[in-house]
């Protein structure tokens, strides 16, 4: 079986970054922004539309999952047609996810990958930080035009983490961030991700 590695994060925390680093230091794949890419085309929707699927940021939410029981919603034409394709998109994300982790050894970030890999037994890492260094980070990594103020960036934050929250919840039916849900939970408030990918990589090499 192959050696798979899960990276659930809180926004501005470097999960994307020590997940990118990892990969590279260990040498098997690294998939993010690739999972979306390859949803929509197998959905036929835009890329960003399935990102706003994926981030709850639609404004309408269906808890959709796999295996649990399916919530009663009231049915519409609208209703219906959305419900298709929120349970298309993650129908999809399941299995790209799946085909993912039995092509090689691979790092995967978000998308409920933790739970949905349950059966390939990954290493289940949740990454987290506090909200002074979660801020200064999202600083560090801001595009030039982007000059958000310190109060706008803890807002921005905090609407995010709930999202991915509401997210993970509805799916699988578990707490996001819980510790009981994870095999190693990472702080990288007092230490840089470059040095926690590198101090990862080695226990990692050690197992």
């Amino acid at each position: 079986m192959n050696r798979i590695i899960t990276i659930g994060r809180e926004f501005g925390s470097g999960g994307r970054e020590l997940g990118k680093r990892l990969s590279d230091l260990l040498g098997c794949a690294y998939y993010d922004k690739e999972i979306i890419e390859e949803i929509a085309k197998r959905t036929q929707l835009a890329e960003s539309y399935v990102q706003q699927i994926v981030e709850q940021r639609t404004g309408v939410f269906f808890p959709i999952t796999i295996g649990r029981t399916l919530h009663h919603v009231h049915h519409t034409v609208g209703t219906d047609y959305m419900l298709k394709q929120y349970t298309s998109v993650y129908t999809e994300q399941a299995n790209v996810l799946r085909e993912m982790a039995e092509k090689s050894d691979c790092i995967i970030v978000g998308r409920c990958a933790d739970y949905i890999l349950k059966s390939h037994k990954p290493l289940r890492i949740f990454v987290y930080a506090d909200m002074d260094s979660k801020i200064e980070r999202c600083k560090l990594k801001a595009e030039k035009d982007e000059n958000l103020t310190d109060t706008q960036l803890r807002k921005k934050i905090i609407k995010i983490n709930k999202n991915r929250a509401k997210y993970y919840e509805y799916y699988t039916g578990k707490k996001w961030g819980d510790r009981s849900n994870y095999d190693l939970c990472v702080n990288t408030s007092a230490v840089s991700v470059k040095e926690c990918a590198e101090a990862l990589a080695h226990m990692l090499e050690q197992r």
